[in-house]
């Protein structure tokens, strides 16, 4: 896992629409799972996306313009096993199990992330909008860059804006996000200012850069609320 190799598997997630989040040399503290046929994973690289970035590659792909049901999830697995394949890495993903995997240990364990009061992590760089989408696993010794040691942004975040904005009180500092509270609101109308993107992680001033637009929010809303095929 040479850095030329590194520098090229970055190229192609860019290409379409991902990005690396981190990695890191397995060595026992979260559970990785093992490779085909039993062999130790000795690296995972964390896959991910933002809103800008895989917005344009999703709507130009055949999942998406099929209209069938999940097409971010079956775009996801197409695109990446394509790389993987190609970079000699397994593939495992947040959508399928059970069993499930423990994506956000994984971040954590990347570093640059904090836990935030809306149930995702945020980046130092990506803020709340960064999206896991896969981790590649490999039998090679992890080289790459070291846990990176900036906290996440929420442990210095003084006014933290995604506390008071929530029109039902969704979002608070001591029960986290009331996820049924959400949907119940969003199902109610669909006039609603959230459904161009929720207010509380729009309200996050880290990574404003890589928010959702209009379209990308709509289509996730639509799928959170079950409205989509």
């Amino acid at each position: 896992m040479n850095r030329p190799a590194a520098a090229n598997l970055e190229q192609d997630l860019a290409a379409a629409g991902f990005l690396l989040l981190g990695g890191f040399a397995t060595d026992g503290s979260v559970a990785v799972p093992p490779l085909a046929g039993g062999k130790q994973a000795r690296s995972l690289l964390l896959i991910g996306s933002t809103g800008p970035s895989i917005w344009p590659a999703l709507t130009a792909s055949p999942e998406y313009r099929s209209g069938q049901a999940d097409p971010l999830d079956r775009y996801t697995r197409r695109a990446l096993l394509e790389i993987a394949e190609a970079s000699s890495y397994e593939p495992v993903f947040p959508f399928e199990g059970p069993p499930y995997y423990p994506f956000q240990q994984w971040a954590m364990k990347c570093g640059g992330f904090s836990q935030s009061p809306l149930g995702v992590l945020a980046h130092h760089d990506y803020g709340p909008w960064s999206g896991f989408r896969a981790a590649f696993l490999s039998v090679e010794v992890y080289t790459g860059p070291e846990a990176a040691d900036a906290d996440g942004p929420c442990p210095t975040c003084t006014d933290a804006p995604c506390l008071t904005v929530c029109p039902v009180g969704a979002v608070t500092v001591h029960e986290g996000y009331e996820v049924t509270d959400c949907r119940d609101h969003l199902a109610a109308s669909r006039d609603l200012d959230c459904w161009s993107g929720c207010l509380a992680r729009r309200a996050c001033p880290f990574g404003q850069q890589h928010r959702q637009s209009q379209a990308t929010a709509g289509f996730h809303m639509e799928s959170f609320v079950g409205l989509s095929k």
